[in-house]
């Protein structure tokens, strides 16, 4: 149906751009798992032609915090382009239950893979999302005339930020090296990304080395020429994701040589690629933005030999531990508890129900005994979050990220320094997720189209993105969008 759109739009538009003075191209350049302070600390491995070049060039918001939980990569990269929250885009993480049936954000098994044999790689959409993106804004203020590509080797850094009307979506099938999408978009891969599979195939895993930025670096720059982006009448919009350096944080932690290494390379990849900007597009004729989805937490047992107080909340065995305490409680074989999702617990409700109890007086009681151990701060009825007696940042977090048919019944909140960890072999890693600054303090830095240079230490948010860029071009911003326009 989307390609059938599509083709009337194509057949019954003419693509007259009205006389509003834009930039050929917006780029948005999401950093996956970015710290603020990275800017500054891995600073001494950048040359002048990349990030330095966006701080000398381009204003910077030194203080952007993400104003929901949890702080993960699906909610960010959404927030980023609807300039909304979870309790309205429905993308409540990058995993949640519809229904009864537990949904991978990105998950859509009414499409098929395009550009590779793996089945369930390329079963994916924007259809999980609730709410229009700034990418969709800029295509509906030009009557469907402008192009949007997205790119990660994330499906959902790819898929989100392109928005519902995207023209095409790029991801990373790792069994087989090459990048996909889904019948969503097309029946078949452009010449130009077959060509690029084929001379950048790859047979070992680069999503953990600087390597799986590189690829999505050249695909961005394949792209810029391959569909003319910022080269026709109508301004253009590319998305780009780069997952390595969150890959490599959750396996290696902040500081180890290895994020340094990340670092040091996409410093040199972001250089390319705003070189290949300059000389297709023109320095004056794209405008960029440079954020996170998220940031990340320093490793737990490194603070703890600093004499900092942190520690890690083994996220093996939570279900059934807490299914065993409800069942001696309520002196039940049920299991009320269904799952647990970055820090959010589902109850079962029919289980609750055929225990014969109130499904308010189960969620109190189960909050007070999660609260009772050393590694919680609070565990937040959903319901009643408003309510309760916590701290405004805090509760206000969990109400913007509190989506009623999607979140579940109760919020953990876990002592600022601790952290889920599975059972991975990641110990000398980290994770995110939480409401704390490590996790929700990112960098934004716009550069280009009518950016003046400058930095700012005033407090702004990831869902100001959105309707700064939509104000810049002078269109509506998203349907959900709850930010505001930040001026420089």
């Amino acid at each position: 149906m989307k390609k059938i759109i599509m083709i009337i739009i194509a057949l019954t538009t003419v693509c007259i751009v009205k006389a509003v003075e834009r930039p050929k191209l917006v780029i948005g350049i999401i950093v996956d798992q970015m710290r603020w302070d990275y800017l500054n600390y891995y600073d001494y491995t950048f040359g002048d032609d990349g990030f330095r070049r966006l701080l000398s060039g381009g204003y910077s918001f030194d203080n952007c915090m993400i104003n929901y939980i949890p702080t993960v990569t699906a909610a960010g990269h959404t927030s980023v382009y609807t300039g909304s929250v979870p309790a309205i885009t429905g993308i409540a993480g990058n995993n949640f239950y519809i229904g009864d049936t537990k949904t991978y954000c990105c998950a859509d098994d009414a499409v098929s893979t395009v550009g590779s044999a793996t089945t369930g790689v390329g079963r994916m959409s924007p259809r999980n999302l609730r709410v229009t993106t700034m990418t969709d804004a800029v295509k509906m203020a030009q009557d469907g005339c402008s192009k949007t590509v997205g790119i990660s080797l994330k499906d959902r850094g790819a898929i989100l930020p392109a928005g519902h009307t995207a023209d095409a979506a790029y991801w990373f099938d790792n069994s087989e090296g090459v990048f996909v999408t889904s019948t969503y978009y097309m029946d078949t891969l452009p010449a130009w990304v077959r060509e690029f599979n084929e001379a950048n195939r790859r047979t070992d895993d680069v999503r953990y080395t600087p390597e799986g930025n590189n690829l999505v670096a050249l695909l961005a720059i394949a792209a810029v020429e391959g569909e003319s982006l910022g080269q026709r009448s109508a301004t253009d919009f590319l998305t780009v994701s780069f997952s390595s350096t969150d890959y490599i944080g959750h396996r290696y932690g902040t500081r180890s040589k290895h994020t340094e290494e990340v670092y040091h390379e996409l410093d040199r990849q972001i250089a390319a690629l705003l070189k290949a900007l300059d000389e297709k597009v023109g320095a004056d004729n794209y405008l960029l933005f440079l954020s996170a989805d998220h940031a990340g937490a320093h490793n737990a047992d490194e603070m703890r030999a600093m004499n900092v107080p942190a520690g890690k909340w083994r996220e093996t065995g939570i279900t059934d531990a807490l299914n065993t305490w409800l069942q001696q409680t309520y002196n039940t074989t049920e299991r009320p508890v269904r799952d647990m999702i970055e820090y959010r617990i589902y109850l079962d409700h029919e289980a609750v129900r055929r225990m014969g109890a109130e499904l308010s007086d189960v969620k109190s009681r189960l909050a007070d005994y999660l609260a009772e151990g050393d590694s919680i701060a609070y565990a937040i009825d959903f319901s009643n979050a408003a309510m309760q007696a916590v701290p405004n940042e805090i509760r206000d977090r969990i109400v913007n990220g509190y989506n009623p048919k999607r979140s579940g019944d109760i919020q953990v909140i876990l002592q600022p320094g601790w952290y889920s960890q599975a059972d991975d072999g990641y110990e000398a890693g980290t994770n995110h997720g939480v409401w704390c600054p490590y996790d929700s303090h990112i960098p934004l830095i716009f550069y280009g189209w009518h950016v003046p240079q400058g930095r700012s230490p005033r407090e702004v948010h990831i869902t100001d993105i959105a309707p700064t860029v939509c104000s810049m071009l002078s269109i509506h911003v998203p349907d959900g969008c709850v930010g505001q326009p930040v001026p420089f």
